[in-house]
């Protein structure tokens, strides 16, 4: 961040390019929504970023990396997809070794424009079962999410899909949990403030647009 301020640039313009939103409009209306609303209630309001949902997480590290090489200021926001180790946070690190990425770091980026979800974002609405238990209602069997001792980053990306696939599987009024219709809608709803106690990597985030 200082490094940005350094070379001239501002939070004015800033962009936020995020993987997520799949491949229509109306997913990516609702992915650029659901982020822009949990950022608003962690305080970052005032310095929103204007959020770009890039479907496919290669698609978000391209668009990245053509705009800072246009000189503009971004953030890159991906799933770790796996284990990622906090100290000292290196994402760059991380997706330059990952199977699969081996995204070399952009000359001009430093690990503090490139954010992680940890291991997936899904991971982040098991910090609030409470949002989830009133979102999906009568049917939600809390008994089948995976017990969390304040860290859900340990949390493996299959578990998290299966745990809520189980604990939504009887539902009244909606259907099993499904990415495409209910990722951003819970993401617009859940308390950042719980989710920043329970994640390393979601504090760092957003402790970086707050700079």
């Amino acid at each position: 961040m200082d490094a940005w301020r350094n070379r001239g640039h501002t939070m004015v313009g800033m962009k936020l390019y995020v993987e997520g939103g799949g491949d229509t409009n109306l997913l990516k209306t609702a992915c650029r929504k659901g982020f822009s609303e949990f950022l608003k209630k962690a305080g970052v309001a005032g310095k929103l970023p204007r959020i770009v949902a890039c479907g496919s997480r290669q698609n978000a590290y391209d668009s990245f990396c053509t705009a800072l090489a246009k000189g503009e200021r971004a953030f890159l926001l991906v799933d770790s997809e796996g284990a990622v180790d906090n100290a000292p946070p290196q994402p760059w690190q991380h997706l330059a070794n990952r199977t699969g990425d081996q995204w070399p770091k952009p000359p001009t980026a430093s690990d503090d424009d490139c954010h992680l979800m940890v291991q997936v974002m899904e991971a982040w609405f098991l910090a609030d079962r409470q949002t989830l238990q009133t979102f999906f209602g009568q049917g939600f069997q809390a008994g089948a999410l995976p017990a969390v001792t304040g860290n859900i980053e340990t949390l493996d990306k299959a578990l998290v899909y299966q745990s809520l696939a189980r604990a939504t599987s009887n539902c009244k009024t909606k259907a099993p949990y499904g990415k495409g219709e209910h990722s951003f809608k819970l993401l617009a709803l859940i308390d950042p403030n719980r989710v920043q106690r329970a994640s390393l990597w979601a504090k760092r985030f957003i402790d970086e647009l707050k700079k």
